[in-house]
């Protein structure tokens, strides 16, 4: 099995919070959704990495949906599977036909956004996972947190651990403490190949609206995205609570 030698930090914010919200049981087997961008690519090593020395004894599957997207190159994903030696499990699907040649979806992340999470749900399933890990990062949970407090008028995020009853079905995310930044770095200084975006919607959406203004109003305002994520943990929204670690830091 491949090692990476900056990988220690994402280990560190990776078990802190698997292990505040007690995300993993033993000896689970853990599916880990791999889009093949950055977050998921950097998820899939740290939970691989976790695994060899977590006293859950937990393992690691990694679950790919091909879209359908013309062009699209999964052989980053391949690779980096074949290094960390995961099973990948590659699941085909009409999504790119039916949001945008049948149903032409104006707004079509919604929709996207839907029948992918369904699909995923359903591949973990079917190779005896109960339990998915996702790569949403402390910036995303900020961003999700505003979103719906602009677009929507309430206050809501993702939940750290999301219990889906209806397919008895468990979500995980355990990069929720790590910021996007420190992806991006381990991405870059390990070279990991990531896949090329083919969505005709990237770069257009109303996630990347709030990433903007959240990345102008912490220039002028250092801070200002923690002090957001600590409210959510104060105000125990949506799941989020406040760790031990935040505890003894703000005593420190």
């Amino acid at each position: 099995m491949k090692h990476f030698k900056s990988i220690q930090p994402l280990l560190s914010y990776t078990r802190r919070a698997v292990d505040t919200y007690n995300m993993i049981e033993q000896g689970e087997k853990i599916a880990v959704g791999v889009s093949g961008g950055k977050d998921s690519m950097a998820l899939l090593c740290a939970m691989k990495a976790l695994s060899v020395f977590h006293p859950s004894n937990f393992s690691v599957v990694a679950i790919t949906l091909d879209m359908g997207f013309p062009n699209a190159d999964l052989s980053p994903i391949k690779k980096l599977c074949e290094e960390l030696e995961v099973e990948l499990h590659v699941i085909k699907t009409d999504i790119f036909e039916i949001v945008f040649n049948i149903r032409k979806e104006k707004c079509p992340c919604s929709l996207c956004a839907k029948l992918r999470r369904g699909a995923l749900h359903e591949a973990a399933l079917s190779i005896g996972c109960k339990k998915v890990a996702l790569g949403h990062h402390f910036d995303d949970a900020v961003e999700t947190f505003m979103m719906n407090l602009f677009n929507e008028g309430r206050i809501g995020c993702f939940s750290p651990v999301t219990y889906l009853d209806r397919k008895d079905i468990t979500l995980i995310r355990p990069f929720i403490y790590l910021p996007e930044k420190m992806v991006t770095g381990f991405i870059n200084r390990e070279n990991i190949e990531i896949t090329k975006k083919v969505c005709p919607e990237d770069g257009n959406t109303d996630r990347e609206k709030i990433k903007q203004l959240l990345y102008s109003l912490e220039k002028e305002d250092k801070g200002l995205k923690q002090r957001i994520f600590g409210a959510m943990e104060r105000g125990e929204i949506d799941g989020f609570k406040v760790s031990d670690y935040s505890r003894n830091k703000k005593k420190d």
